[in-house]
């Protein structure tokens, strides 16, 4: 299949405006900049800004600060008025959207259409729909037949990712106010900057000061989150192995957390499923986000009888995808976040070539500077391999066959993850036979990576406790007044 040749189609950045340094943002204002670090653009390595690494004092003042926001005004009001501060937000994000999406892309390197048609939408249909829920909980069924309106834990510390920045900020944000808590939030080192312009959405909304704030830095700071002594829940969406530090630092109090994990997902193809609509499932699955998704269709079962066709049809459709400038808006696939997830990909991809696995990559020509790599499509992969065990968080797809539905379950729950899984069939029952089958917390059904507001999302295994949207949502961040007991 040939590729089209596209005019290049730039987005301007003229609608954003990036202040040389930040400050940390706590009890409603932002503080002088100190202790500043880069934030680079992964396309070019050029400086963005400098944010402030914010220490153990300054998060001594967060926490104060939420504490006291939520004792002597967010956790006194009504639900019916923080749902009108939630709406607030939700439509000052719409009415910035552009900007916000134009940022997302500079700081990320994602592609500015999947932040101007999927990141920004969503974080804001988040709020929306947490905005409905605020002065609905005693509906929402999270107190036992009898009991009292469920009650906020109080001040609840956020840590969160760099692969969907906005998007993972509103999905602890939104259930957090939505049920009375006031937050700390810690966004990722290398993608801070649409955190900090949120800081601002908050004072356009004039939103109390301290019900959110937001400190950027490094580990430490998330850790010094973690085990302050005045943070009531954690909330942490990132890797298995910084998931399981804060497990183990927080065992023993009275905190209560959610984890969102790592994954390693199968994307199960049978003989008899749609290929080509099954193919761009598949190019969904693994390539969106450049495979910086924790919920990735990184591993493809695909039934012996039709291999050799699929990853045929992979091949010629991986041949039309352009790799590229992220702010060009024909640009499929953008930069890798930053140079330490590149090293990582390309070692992983180098080590199950060496275990005997066959990449294939279509041609690409990278700009001079940046982060980048080519979409992969790795054959001749066995369950003992690197590639099939480990996440790589890379546009990398593993490939590997099965014959029966039985030996698909077997080899699909053969991982120490399970955050989600696809099946393509044109068989009902057999799509129920096998959701049922699968221990994934999220399967999908002739389609992959479809996300709503309303529908719970999480894992099982190392993949991570407790769920993050839907009503299931909620119940993370309220505790019931019969026991005390976190639902």
């Amino acid at each position: 299949m040939p590729k089209f040749d596209y005019a290049p189609a730039p987005e301007s950045r003229s609608i954003v405006s990036i202040k040389p340094t930040y400050g940390l943002f706590i009890d409603g204002t932002f503080t002088r900049p100190k202790g500043l670090f880069p934030t680079i653009n992964p396309a070019d390595e050029t400086t963005l800004a400098e944010v402030s690494q914010a220490g153990p004092k300054d998060v001594d003042k967060a926490v104060d600060a939420a504490r006291r926001a939520h004792d002597g005004v967010w956790g006194r009001m009504s639900g019916a008025e923080r749902g009108k501060y939630l709406f607030r937000i939700a439509r000052i994000l719409q009415e910035r959207a552009r900007e916000f999406a134009v940022l997302e892309t500079l700081d990320n390197g994602k592609p500015i259409k999947e932040t101007r048609d999927v990141d920004i939408p969503t974080a804001a249909a988040h709020f929306f729909y947490h905005a409905g829920w605020a002065d609905k909980l005693e509906y929402a069924g999270l107190a036992p037949a009898g009991g009292e309106m469920p009650r906020a834990h109080g001040v609840v510390g956020q840590v969160i990712p760099w692969n969907f920045p906005l998007l993972m900020l509103a999905w602890k944000i939104a259930p957090a106010l939505a049920t009375g808590n006031t937050v700390v939030l810690k966004p990722a080192e290398t993608t801070p900057l649409t955190a900090l312009l949120f800081a601002e959405v908050c004072q356009q909304a004039d939103l109390p000061p301290g019900v959110v704030n937001i400190l950027t830095g490094d580990g430490r700071t998330g850790q010094a989150i973690v085990e302050h002594p005045g943070v009531d829940k954690i909330a942490f969406t990132g890797s298995t192995e910084v998931g399981k530090a804060i497990a183990r630092s927080i065992a023993g109090t009275r905190k209560k957390a959610t984890l969102e994990l790592g994954g390693k997902a199968a994307n199960i193809l049978f003989d008899d499923a749609p290929i080509d609509q099954a193919v761009e499932g598949i190019i969904n699955g693994i390539f969106f986000n450049q495979g910086q998704v924790c919920c990735a269709g990184s591993r493809l079962l695909v039934q012996e009888s039709i291999h050799d066709e699929v990853v045929a049809r992979l091949q010629r459709r991986l041949g039309t995808l352009r790799v590229g400038d992220p702010m060009d808006k024909n640009t499929d696939l953008g930069a890798i976040n930053s140079r330490a997830q590149l090293e990582r990909i390309s070692a992983l991809v180098d080590a199950g070539i060496a275990e005997g696995a066959t990449a294939w990559a279509p041609e690409c020509t990278f700009p001079g500077t940046g982060f980048w790599f080519a979409p992969t499509v790795l054959t001749g992969v066995s369950q003992s391999h690197r590639v099939a065990t480990e996440e790589i968080f890379g546009p990398v797809l593993s490939v590997l066959t099965f014959r029966t539905p039985q030996e698909a379950v077997a080899k699909a729950n053969n991982t120490s993850y399970g955050l989600s899984a696809g099946v393509w069939t044109e068989k009902g029952s057999r799509i129920l036979w096998m959701a049922d089958q699968l221990r994934a917390g999220v399967v999908w059904a002739n389609t992959f990576n479809r996300f709503d507001p309303t529908s719970p999302f999480g894992g099982y295994k190392e993949s991570g406790y407790g769920r993050e949207g839907g009503r299931h949502g909620l119940e993370a961040y309220v505790t019931n007044t019969v026991t005390g007991a976190a639902r």
